[in-house]
């Protein structure tokens, strides 16, 4: 049986020599000395987050957090209704001009700024129109809107002539008068004298002689009957050159109006119905036969000459 071989010698360290301290040394040194080597970003951002983390939150970052963030939803909130809050400005705008407009116009309208300095009277021929504008001269001073339309009434009731009457206001200082005055048809005789009466039967003045231009008006019945008011329809349909020859109007009903002209001449001219073709029948029948001592147009279509 063969011996197994003897193990091999483990080496013995090298004793340390004087130097070997000093080499020890220095390669601390170096290590000391290098510096150190940068670290990863991802590293040393995730060190910083987890020490962000570490550190506690106080109530003062909670509330600038809050604040922030209502912040930026005003923001946005004022972005997306930029639009709509444009379009409410500019119609707040419009409303605020029209009632600034409609305010100052009333305003001005009853100030002193508008107030009547004259009045004119129109349409006034048989009545002096001073006369008109001396009864309303009260009105003066007052401002176009306040002008008092019960005043000016009762004033013109004081001229029977009158039929009717407007007001017309022409800012800034002028007030105008329109009226309308009644035509006479003719007078009625009675105990008081001469009356001028127009057609609905209104007196306009009584005289102790007749009025010169005016026809005696004779009618059964008086002024309310039916045959006044036809008789007043037919002096009113008249041409203005008959009316100016006519001199007596008669009438016992409504249907049998008889007229009498400055020439003698007699006109049988029946109800008032068609007044205006018997009108132009009568003149072209004194065109025709002028010494004709009665005409009868009852009959407008055919004139009876006598």
């Amino acid at each position: 049986m063969r011996r197994p071989a003897p193990l091999p010698k483990t080496p013995e360290a090298p004793e340390p020599s004087e130097a070997a301290p000093e080499r020890i040394v220095r390669r601390r040194a170096s290590v000391v000395e290098r510096p150190p080597e940068p670290e990863d970003a991802a590293t040393t951002d995730g060190r910083a987050d987890s020490a962000e983390e570490q550190q506690p939150t106080s109530t003062r970052d909670v509330w600038r957090a809050a604040r922030a963030r209502r912040k930026a939803l005003r923001a946005e909130i004022r972005r997306f209704t930029q639009r709509s809050r444009r379009r409410r400005i500019v119609w707040l705008s419009s409303i605020g001009a029209i009632v600034l407009l409609v305010g100052g116009s009333v305003a001005a309208a009853y100030s002193p700024l508008f107030a009547v300095e004259r009045i004119t009277v129109e349409g006034a021929t048989s009545i002096d129109p001073a006369v008109i504008e001396a009864a309303l001269s009260e009105q003066v001073g007052t401002p176009l809107a306040l002008v008092d339309t019960s005043e000016v009434k009762a004033a013109l009731l004081a001229f029977p002539l009158i039929e009717t009457y407007s007001l017309e206001a022409r800012p800034p200082h002028d007030l105008t008068v329109r009226i309308v005055e009644r035509t006479p048809i003719g007078v009625v005789e009675s105990s008081a004298g001469y009356t001028l009466v127009d057609a609905a039967g209104v007196a306009l003045s009584t005289t102790t002689d007749p009025p010169p231009g005016q026809p005696v008006v004779d009618i059964e019945g008086g002024v309310d009957s039916t045959a006044f008011r036809s008789a007043g329809l037919v002096v009113r349909a008249l041409p203005a050159d008959i009316r100016a020859a006519l001199t007596e109007v008669r009438a016992s009903t409504a249907d049998d109006v008889t007229l009498t002209l400055s020439t003698g001449l007699t006109v049988v001219w029946g109800s008032a119905e068609e007044s205006g073709l018997k009108a132009l029948a009568l003149s072209a029948a004194l065109v025709a036969n002028p010494d004709a001592a009665s005409i009868d147009v009852t009959s407008p279509d055919v004139a009876v000459v006598g």
